[in-house]
């Protein structure tokens, strides 16, 4: 008889073997205190500070958000009653999605009840409506992407990261008049860099090709309004699909995509992954519609969390950190092996009081392992020297070679350089 629990230990045991078992830290944020938490550990309670969090702008605690959410909790419930076509198409919904769509000056927008299932939803969706679509992917693209190019069923083509010359080589090579759809991200969380969008857009021009961006690392981030890069660097208008989250930088939960009515309609009616599951409840709606209309307007958070970002990179850099190089929010600190970044993190987390999680492989190549950091605006100065004397003491005892004693590779060259800022603050 076939062993069935002996054969979920074993796969559990490879992990651990080979230093990638993942521990959950039981945290809880502190109302008003963000980045502050508590740790619960061993059966105590720790307070720590957390460098880690996607909750990018401290949105999640913004006194706004809070309050719509309590006041649509209090008046309308908390569930939403049923899947969209069954009830739960709430007011506070149907508002969230116009709010959406002028964010990115598209025609509609339509709700999932998270990033990743907008993606596979939507990519496999659009792909199986084109007749023999060719997909061209870009390889460090997301799992919930490549998930989604996967249920489309059809032909995929992976260029190499952000290499417009592969991509361009595999367009010219197909068929002129076949539909191709060219699937890619705008901010790659974790390297921290941009992807050549304009380039991009000429190139589907060129070729035909429909454009699906990921904007779920910049939403809120970048532009005039928080638009992502592609407000930022006015290229919304030629972009398809743009999708987004509102669980990192809008600071709530839920995924979304933004095109045109015929688009959006065409995913709203065949998509399985929209239609048969429950809609993202009113209170949520009403929180995510409040951040965004905030951020649309405020560019303090925007300009707080560059500073802080920017900061960060030139302190942990002028403390011979091997800071990887990022154009964005994102601060990877390479550490190049998987044991030695899970007892990083260990170390941190129960010496200093401080919790950033390893990222290890599949995440990242092996090699390349890394503590990924993403500073807030509420992260202020003495929080980021507090972090560099950590991370040094934390280097020295754990046995991590700092920049100038490591044998540079390919994948850690060219550390710490500048962040990126646009005239509108984002």
């Amino acid at each position: 008889m076939f062993d069935y629990q002996s054969h979920f230990t074993s796969a559990i045991d490879a992990l651990h073997t080979e230093k990638r078992y993942r521990v959950f830290a039981d945290l809880e944020r502190i109302a008003g205190r963000f980045p502050q938490a508590i740790w619960r550990h061993d059966g105590s309670a720790v307070e720590i500070t957390v460098w880690c969090s996607n909750d990018y702008l401290g949105m999640g605690q913004h006194e706004k958000v809070v309050a719509a959410m309590q006041q649509t909790a209090t008046s309308m419930g908390t569930g939403a009653g049923g899947t969209r076509n069954i009830s739960g198409t709430t007011h506070p919904l149907v508002e969230l999605e116009q709010e959406l769509a002028d964010l990115h000056g598209k025609e509609a927008a339509l709700v999932f009840t998270s990033g990743y299932v907008s993606n596979e939803a939507s990519i496999s969706t659009i792909a199986r409506l084109l007749p023999d679509c060719l997909i061209l992917s870009d390889e460090l693209n997301h799992a919930s992407m490549i998930e989604g190019v996967r249920k489309a069923g059809g032909r995929k083509q992976i260029f190499r990261h952000n290499d417009v010359a592969h991509l361009e080589e595999l367009l010219k090579a197909a068929d002129p008049a076949r539909p191709k759809l060219i699937v890619f991200e705008s901010v790659y969380s974790m390297d921290g860099d941009i992807a050549p969008v304009a380039a991009i857009c000429d190139l589907a021009e060129r070729y035909n090709a429909m454009t699906y961006i990921d904007e779920v690392h910049s939403v809120g981030m970048y532009g005039p309004r928080g638009g992502g890069i592609c407000e930022r660097e006015g290229l919304a208008h030629r972009v398809d699909v743009i999708e987004g989250t509102l669980a990192k930088a809008i600071g709530v939960l839920g995924g979304y995509i933004t095109g045109s009515r015929a688009v959006i309609d065409a995913v709203r009616s065949y998509a399985p992954g929209f239609i048969f599951t429950t809609a993202l409840p009113p209170a949520l709606a009403a929180a995510a519609t409040a951040s965004i209309r905030h951020l649309k307007q405020s560019q303090v958070e925007r300009q707080g969390q560059q500073r802080q970002a920017a900061q960060t990179k030139a302190v942990l850099a002028q403390a011979d950190l091997p800071v990887m190089a990022s154009e964005t929010h994102i601060v990877p600190v390479l550490v190049g092996d998987a044991d030695l970044c899970k007892r990083a993190s260990d170390h941190l987390l129960e010496k200093h009081g401080i919790y950033i999680q390893p990222i290890n492989y599949p995440t990242v190549p092996r090699g390349t392992e890394r503590l990924r950091i993403t500073p807030t605006p509420l992260h202020d100065d003495a929080l980021i020297e507090r972090l560099r004397d950590a991370l040094v003491e934390t280097w020295q005892s754990v046995g991590i070679a700092f920049a100038s004693t490591r044998q540079e590779t390919s994948a850690e060259s060219n550390f710490a350089t500048p962040l990126v800022v646009s005239k509108a603050g984002g």
